[in-house]
């Protein structure tokens, strides 16, 4: 059938010269690219924690309780609106100076623009200025994190076996895992303090201590190589001087592709890791730690799943692995929100690991090869980048605030499944008219 000559012809091909470096190197390249990650992640998602937990009653708290809550997640959707921009800028330079030294700088980034959101006074403190600079620190970490995204994936994919790029691919993003473990366990250590303690102090820790991870990631990436086909690139003096604009205007369907395989499964994900916790604990009434120890067990048992599913991409493809997790998306969108309703601890952990390794995992663990194969080497990091955020933006940033509204309008969540839904059609598009990239060489 397809699927086995595919996984034959993945198997018995060559790798191409230019891909494959020492396998030390490698080794490096992908613990680098890791732990680099790991630390981007954290610092991204813990505003994501504290929009959910805090950011309500300390910085919009003139708000009644669920236009506070919609307020913050609307601050949480600005870092996801600068998320391509960061992919547009981090991506030219990317594209035309390298992906080594992109990477470097959106770490830094990130660290400033967390660690400084760990020192801001409160809307008590100094009233409307304390929403406007978290919102103007939010957009700092949007920027990094669109930028960092590609060069993380590029300087793995870039120089592995084209046989096993899905499964490398996909090690890479477990840092997105380990970032929800150390997000949610920092904010889960913090709420085990008094509760006038966490309002007062206590919630800044885990932004506080982003300075000591960042410190260590730039550390890490400051010692990698460029990849062979950057600098292949570079040789041929084929470097593209506009590289977005090639991209939007002389490959738009493929930009367009890359953009609807990002949007179900960060449609889910934010679904399960940040308005589910707003969910849980504001109208279903149950204590913090019921959610926060259910997102982070399945964040441990993607740890697994996702290069597990990369593995899979390389002996079957990416396309069936995509055409399941959309199906799987659609099926379980009304089942998710029932079995919340259960109020049973134990339910509700099983639930957010099924969601967030079939809804996200498979995805996030493919598409990161995926759409990094969509794009030629001198386009790539442009391309790839601006793609997945894109499809960040326009489906994870709006999906947190969009769920609150739906709720707050219907007082059900039957529209919050139909609308992950419609969502996870529009995936499933993309995937069916994509082509398929596993094993094959890219420039």
């Amino acid at each position: 059938m397809a699927i086995a000559a595919r996984s034959s012809y993945a198997s018995g091909r060559k790798a191409h010269p230019r891909e494959v470096v020492a396998a030390s190197q490698r080794r490096k390249i992908v613990v680098s690219s890791v732990i680099g990650t790991t630390v981007e992640w954290y610092d991204f998602l813990i505003y994501g924690t504290a929009a959910a937990l805090v950011f309500n009653r300390l910085f919009f708290p003139s708000f009644d309780p669920t236009v506070g809550t919609i307020a913050a997640f609307g601050s949480y959707a600005l870092g996801f609106i600068a998320r391509p921009l960061g992919g547009i800028v981090f991506g030219h330079f990317g594209d035309r100076i390298g992906r080594k030294s992109m990477l470097s700088l959106t770490i830094i980034l990130m660290g400033l623009g967390t660690f400084l959101i760990g020192c801001l006074p409160t809307y008590e403190q100094i009233g409307v200025w304390a929403p406007i600079m978290l919102i103007a620190l939010r957009l700092i970490q949007g920027l990094g994190i669109g930028g960092e995204w590609g060069g993380a994936v590029l300087m793995v994919v870039e120089s592995v076996d084209p046989r096993r790029r899905g499964f490398y691919g996909a090690v890479v993003q477990i840092g997105y895992s380990l970032g929800v473990i150390a997000s949610i366990g920092a904010f889960a250590l913090a709420t085990a303090l008094p509760e006038e303690d966490f309002l007062s102090w206590g919630w800044r820790l885990p932004f506080l201590a982003s300075a000591l991870l960042v410190v260590v990631g730039l550390f890490i990436r400051l010692r990698l190589h460029e990849t062979p086909a950057f600098t292949q690139v570079k040789r041929s003096n084929t470097v593209a001087k506009l590289p977005v604009l090639e991209i939007l205007f002389e490959q738009p369907r493929t930009f367009l592709t890359a953009v609807g395989l990002k949007v179900s499964e960060i449609a889910y994900v934010s679904i399960v890791t940040v308005f589910s916790i707003a969910y849980v604990t504001g109208e279903l009434g149950l204590p913090r730690s019921v959610i926060l120890n259910g997102i982070l067990i399945a964040a441990f048992i993607e740890l697994f799943t996702i290069p597990f599913f990369g593995w899979l991409s390389d002996r079957y493809g990416r396309k069936p692995l995509f055409v399941f997790a959309c199906l799987f998306s659609i099926v379980y969108a009304f089942p998710m929100f029932w079995l919340f309703e259960t109020h049973n601890a134990a339910v509700i952990a099983v639930t957010v690991a099924i969601a967030l390794s079939f809804g996200q995992g498979i995805m996030f663990g493919t598409g990161a090869a995926w759409m990094s194969e969509l794009f030629e080497a001198r386009l790539r990091y442009s391309g790839a980048s601006l793609g997945f955020q894109v499809g960040a933006a326009l489906s994870g940033g709006f999906t947190p605030i969009i769920a609150a509204s739906l709720l707050a309008w219907s007082g059900a969540t039957w529209p919050i499944s139909m609308y992950l839904i419609v969502i996870a059609l529009v995936t499933l598009f993309a995937a069916a008219n994509a082509p398929e990239t596993a094993g094959k060489p890219i420039d």
